[in-house]
């Protein structure tokens, strides 16, 4: 353990037996090579690139007050810059594989229940004033106590849970479970597999699966690229209807996101025209000072657990945390995440956040920093190249999210299930992130349940200060809504 211990000094000893890349991000040390960090960084990249569709089609499927709606181009241009800057800042100051990009959840919050209120240069200039008192929370130390408070084992059902929901992410992008008629979800549509996408998905998945049994170096970037090319035959053949018909008309068995075609032209020149179109203040004007107090709380609290999760869960598949486990470097990495939630509504994309995905990158072999380097990169590229990104369909990227969750969710086995104490909650931890397809219900919910049974078991001295800070916080964000209507 002395060697990841060693990794928690934001000054610690640099390797001086190597120099160059090896030297600065430590890869020997942390037991990867220079190979494994770019195909992780690689992976990690093509399991979040949706995000350069999926953002866009959120952020302009809702208009502001004005009836103002935000250009679709210059979103995507938008999201892909910064989500490869902060990924690069990611993996150079913290030295850490873990992707940022624009928060899913946060991004629908802002349109659907911020931007109507007021403007869109409103809205984002809430995400903005959430992204500083983060970055204040994190400076003066508060926020990392509340991560070290967190007992171990709920840190382990945290991960567990995290496992879990990235696989029902997996499987619902690609069409292999849906909602179902009458009951909340089932198989493929009516109860059956149905369509080319989810048959490219099952092969896709197979693969990666073989790949993996077989130890096959790359296996989860062979099978991306190998199902990527498939899934292409697969639409030249059988040239697969739109998922929306011309009248409109859900089609439940084409592709999710992207078409899987060669596209006319690889370079599109990026508009940024959207950076720095913020307002701080005419919010205040719009909805008053305690509905922006309420919004920028329901911001700040996703965002703060999100992070605490998605970090933990990242550094337990690659085995870098300690024995409390807490990852290396942990306020550098939140500090990087803090400045990405201000890097977000200064660029009117929405906060960006850590990627759950980066597993999938850690899963392949990333270690460091490095990997998250490759990964900001190819965001940068991207802002030139969306159309060789739009090649790859969420079908072939998706099968990686489901054998990642078979590896997170083996850490199962270091919850002491004997203890109710830790239990309990740690149970409602794991099953209420993919049942109400939330991290940070998952979260408060186990944290309720651990203050709870340490109360009426009369263990009130066993409950850290902090843990009742977050108790408290939890139930306001759980009753947000009533809370808002009766100040309001």
């Amino acid at each position: 353990m002395s060697k990841l211990q060693a990794e928690h000094g934001a000054d610690d000893k640099a390797s001086t037996k190597r120099g160059g890349l090896d030297g600065f991000f430590r890869i020997s040390e942390r037991g990867s090579s220079v190979g494994q960090e770019v195909r992780g960084g690689i992976v990690t990249f093509l399991t979040m690139a949706y995000i350069l569709v999926l953002n866009p089609i959120i952020l302009t499927g809702g208009a502001d007050m004005n009836g103002d709606t935000l250009d679709f181009a210059m979103v995507a241009a938008g999201t892909a810059l910064v989500a490869g800057l902060l990924t690069i800042a990611m993996g150079l100051v913290a030295n850490f594989p873990m992707g940022m990009a624009a928060g899913l959840g946060l991004n629908a919050f802002v349109t659907y229940s911020i931007a109507n209120q007021m403007t869109w240069a409103d809205a984002m200039g809430l995400v903005v004033i959430e992204g500083v008192v983060i970055l204040v929370l994190v400076l003066t130390g508060f926020r990392e106590a509340v991560f070290n408070a967190v007992p171990v084992s709920l840190k382990v059902a945290i991960s567990v849970g995290i496992g879990l929901f990235i696989t029902l992410v997996g499987l619902v992008d690609a069409g292999f479970v849906n909602p179902g008629g009458g009951t909340p979800l089932e198989l493929g549509v009516g109860g059956s597999l149905a369509g080319w996408p989810v048959l490219v998905f099952c092969f896709g998945l197979a693969l990666v699966i073989a790949l993996y049994s077989l130890r096959v170096r790359g296996a989860i970037l062979l099978s991306i690229a190998v199902t990527t090319v498939v899934a292409i035959v697969v639409e030249k053949l059988a040239d697969i209807p739109p998922a929306f018909g011309a009248d409109g008309t859900p089609n439940p068995t084409a592709w999710n996101l992207n078409v899987p075609a060669f596209p006319d032209k690889l370079v599109a020149w990026p508009d940024f025209g959207l950076l720095g179109e913020f307002s701080l203040l005419g919010s205040w004007e719009n909805v008053g000072v305690v509905t922006v107090f309420l919004l920028v709380f329901t911001l700040l609290l996703t965002d703060f657990f999100d992070t605490m999760g998605t970090m933990t869960a990242v550094g337990a598949e690659a085995g870098l945390n300690d024995e409390t486990g807490v990852p290396p470097h942990t306020r550098r990495i939140l500090v990087v995440d803090s400045v990405a939630a201000i890097a977000g509504g200064a660029a009117s994309v929405s906060s960006n956040t850590s990627y759950i995905e980066s597993t999938s990158g850690v899963a392949e072999g990333a270690r460091t920093g490095l990997s998250a380097v490759v990964t900001g990169v190819l965001f940068l590229l991207a802002t030139f190249l969306s159309p060789v990104v739009a090649i790859v369909p969420s079908e072939a990227a998706v099968p990686a999210l489901v054998l990642v969750g078979f590896l997170m969710m083996q850490q199962v086995r270091d919850i002491d299930w004997d203890d109710l104490e830790i239990a309990i909650p740690a149970f409602l931890t794991i099953v209420l992130m993919p049942f109400a397809y939330s991290i940070s219900a998952g979260i408060g919910a186990g944290f309720l349940a651990y203050v709870l049974i340490k109360l009426v078991r009369g263990k009130v001295r066993e409950i850290h200060g902090l843990m009742w800070v977050i108790a408290v916080m939890f139930v306001v964000y759980f009753a947000i809504n009533p809370i808002t209507s009766w100040l309001t």
